[in-house]
């Protein structure tokens, strides 16, 4: 997955219901509680992203909690990050 010009997105980097400890990565203002990888898709796809759902692929912290979307690379994964999130439905 490294260096192919992608960045992976879990929907736990979204989840409002969890601690940064717990692997949210967003601010909790801009988090939603349990957001699906649909969503993710979708605001990915608004920002004119290209996105590569992976349904199956689970996230390290907690592996029964599937899915992640690999999108092409467009600036810093931080900045893309808050980026989804403000795109994200409330």
């Amino acid at each position: 997955m490294k260096g192919n010009g992608r960045i992976l997105l879990y929907p736990a980097y979204f989840d409002r219901n969890k601690t940064q400890r717990e692997g949210r990565r967003v601010p909790r203002e801009l988090a939603v509680p349990a957001p699906k990888l649909a969503d993710l898709e979708r605001a990915a796809r608004t920002l004119g992203l290209q996105t590569h759902p992976e349904p199956e692929a689970a996230y390290p912290r907690a592996g029964w909690e599937k899915g992640r979307l690999q999108v092409d690379r467009k600036g810093g994964k931080r900045r893309l990050l808050r980026e989804i999130a403000q795109k994200l439905p409330r």
